[in-house]
């Protein structure tokens, strides 16, 4: 299985348990990387053979920009989900990073998930 790297996907939300976070919200990093059956594209150069990334960027944009949540942890689920809607996308694993406005505090605080397909059908049932 061949892998696509996407790194530095940067948008603005509002997900944060910290009520300030709702309200003024902050720049979220999104690094993926993808498990695709790629290899009939690197000889037809079809986009139809591959991932089209930019759409996966796109719907990582959107899901920050747009969902609110209180967990960052939850962010990663969505964006994992919603990647794994692509058929041609086998797993995903990636890293949400955030700088979270606590005092004194300068650093990041990121979360790591990796979902497959098969992992996916059995989460259905939480809420």
């Amino acid at each position: 299985m061949n892998k696509i790297y996407l790194k530095g996907v940067r948008a603005y939300g509002y997900v944060g348990y910290l009520p300030e976070e709702n309200v003024l919200g902050q720049w979220f990093e999104v690094d993926a990387t993808l498990w695709v059956d790629f290899e009939k594209s690197t000889y037809s150069d079809a986009i139809e053979d591959t991932v089209n990334y930019v759409s996966c960027i796109q719907k990582i944009e959107k899901l920050i920009q747009t969902q609110k949540y209180k967990l960052i942890e939850r962010l990663a689920g969505a964006i994992a989900d919603s990647l794994l809607e692509d058929p041609q996308i086998a797993q995903v694993e990636l890293r949400v990073i955030k700088r979270p406005p606590i005092p004194n505090f300068q650093g990041s605080v990121a979360v790591e998930i990796r979902r497959s397909r098969s992992s996916q059908s059995g989460m259905s049932s939480i809420s």
